[in-house]
C-alpha cells in the first residue's frame, strides 16, 4: 500500500460517492488472472467467422477496430467481458498497454497480446478498468523493453498498481459517465466518415474518369453545355518549386523575422518549423488561394490550399506551389484530389523506391475544365462539404477534450505511484 493517501482521492467525485471514503489500492495482477496469446497468423481465412485479436485489433484510443483478420475455428481463448492489451510496439510505444474490452466468444488471442480476465466482478467493472489502464498508459510506455520493438513484460502488467473506489457502484457510475461520452464520440465519428465517404463520391463522380471528357454527375444546369476542354496544368497554372535548403536559416517561432515553412511533413500533421524571413525567402512566399502539392516521399501528391489565415507561410523545396491564373483555383484544387489525378499520379511511382514528382511532371498532369460558372459550382459544392468536415472534425476533438478532462478529474493522478 502507497504512503500517498492524499492522493488516493479524485479531484471530481459523484455527489452521491463525496463521503465514501479513499481509493483502494492493488495490483492487476491480483484482481485479474493474466495469459499471453499464440500464434494463429498462418490459420488466417477470408470466410471465417471468428476474429483474430492481434497488435492491430487495437487503434491509438484503445477501441478494437471494426475489420480485423478472421479464423474458421476458435481456441477458447477469450470470453465476453475478457480485457485484451497490446505487449508489443515500434519504438515509439505509444499503443503499449492499449486495452479493450471483448464484447462476445467469437475472439481468438494472437501472440503479443495479453489477456486480462477479471477474478471477481464483485470487485471490479471491466469498463472502469479499461478506463484506468488506458488512462494511464505512460506507464506502458515506460516499461517498453527493446530497441526498434518494445515489448511489455508480464511482470510489468501484472505489477501494475490500479486504483478503486472502495464501492463497487462508484466504479459503475464512472464506467457509464465514460462509456456513455465513448457512445457519443463515435456517433460523431460515424457521421464524420459518412461525410467523407460522400465528398470521395462526388470527387468520383463531379470530374470526368480518364478517356472521358464530361463526368457522370452533372448540375442540371450544366446538363447541355457540351464537353470540358483538356487543358495541361501548366496552361491554366504557375508551377515553381520552394525554398531550398541553402536559403534556410531555421529559428525559433518567437524570432522577430521568422516566418513558418511548409514542408511536407506539414500535410500530415501540425509540427510547425520557422525559418528567417530573408529577401531570399521573400521570394518563396505564398498568397491566399494558391494550392501546395507535396511532391516526395510518403505524402507525395497530397494537397494543401492556402486560405486567408494562412498569411505568413513560405514554401520549401519538396512542397511546390501551384498558382492558378486561368480557372477557378478551388475547382483545380479540388481537381487535384479526383480519381483521374490520383491514377496519373500513382502510374508515375510505379517501380520507384521514393514517389516524386518534378515540376514539369506537375505541369503535365491532364485536367479538363468546364465554363468559369460550372467550376464555381462544383467548388462551391465541395468546399461547403469540406467545411462540414472540418467542423465535424472539430465537434470530435472537443468531445475529445471534454473526455480528457473528465479522466484526469473522475481518477486519482497516478504520478506518485506509477513514477
Amino acid at each position: 500500500m502507497s504512503n500517498n493517501k492524499h492522493t488516493l482521492v479524485p479531484k471530481l467525485r459523484f455527489p452521491e460517492f463525496q463521503n465514501a471514503g479513499e481509493w483502494e489500492e492493488d495490483k492487476l495482477g491480483d484482481l485479474c488472472e493474466y495469459w499471453n496469446g499464440t500464434s494463429h497468423e498462418n490459420s488466417v481465412t477470408d470466410d471465417g467467422i471468428y476474429f483474430l485479436i492481434s497488435l492491430n485489433s487495437i487503434d491509438i484510443d484503445g477501441n478494437l477496430k471494426r475489420e480485423m483478420k478472421k479464423l474458421s475455428y476458435t481456441d477458447n481463448s477469450l470470453q465476453k467481458n475478457d480485457l485484451v492489451m497490446v505487449l508489443s510496439d515500434v519504438a515509439h510505444g505509444n499503443f503499449l498497454g492499449l486495452t479493450d474490452i471483448i464484447p462476445n466468444d467469437r475472439y481468438v488471442l494472437n501472440q503479443r497480446m495479453a489477456g486480462l480476465r477479471i477474478k471477481d466482478f464483485n470487485k471490479v467493472n471491466p469498463l472502469f478498468l479499461r478506463a484506468f489502464i488506458n488512462k494511464n498508459q505512460k506507464y506502458f510506455k515506460r516499461q517498453g523493453q527493446g530497441s526498434s520493438q518494445l515489448n511489455l513484460s508480464k511482470s510489468s502488467v501484472t505489477e501494475f498498481q490500479i486504483l478503486t473506489p472502495p464501492k463497487l457502484p462508484e466504479q459503475q457510475k464512472i464506467a457509464s459517465c465514460l462509456s456513455s461520452l465513448d457512445e457519443v464520440i463515435t456517433g460523431e465519428q460515424q457521421k464524420l466518415e459518412l461525410l467523407k465517404q460522400h465528398k470521395k463520391g462526388l470527387l468520383q463522380n463531379l470530374f470526368p474518369q480518364e478517356g472521358e471528357t464530361v463526368p457522370k454527375l452533372r448540375f442540371k444546369e450544366f446538363e447541355n453545355s457540351g464537353e470540358w476542354e483538356e487543358n495541361k496544368l501548366s496552361e491554366i497554372a504557375e508551377i515553381k518549386r520552394g525554398a531550398a535548403s541553402q536559403h534556410l536559416n531555421y529559428v525559433e517561432k518567437n524570432h522577430p523575422n521568422a516566418i513558418r515553412l511548409i514542408r511536407i511533413n506539414d500535410f500530415l500533421n501540425d509540427e510547425a518549423v520557422y525559418v528567417e524571413d530573408t529577401s531570399d525567402i521573400k521570394r518563396f512566399r505564398v498568397k491566399t488561394g494558391d494550392i501546395l502539392i507535396a511532391g516526395t516521399g510518403a505524402t507525395a501528391g497530397i494537397t494543401f490550399i492556402i486560405d486567408s489565415k494562412f498569411n505568413d507561410l513560405a514554401y520549401s523545396y519538396n512542397a511546390p506551389r501551384i498558382r492558378v491564373e486561368k480557372a477557378n483555383n478551388q475547382f483545380v484544387y479540388q481537381y487535384l484530389k479526383s480519381d483521374s489525378i490520383i491514377k496519373q499520379q500513382k502510374r508515375l511511382f510505379v517501380g520507384n523506391a521514393q514517389p516524386f514528382l518534378d515540376i514539369t511532371t506537375i505541369g503535365n498532369f491532364k485536367l479538363f475544365i468546364p465554363s468559369l460558372p460550372e467550376q464555381q459550382k462544383i467548388a462551391s459544392c465541395l468546399s461547403s462539404l469540406d467545411d462540414l468536415i472540418t467542423a465535424q472534425t472539430q465537434k470530435i476533438e472537443q468531445l475529445q477534450r471534454h473526455k480528457k478532462g473528465l479522466l484526469q478529474g473522475l481518477f486519482p493522478n497516478m504520478n506518485e505511484h506509477h513514477g
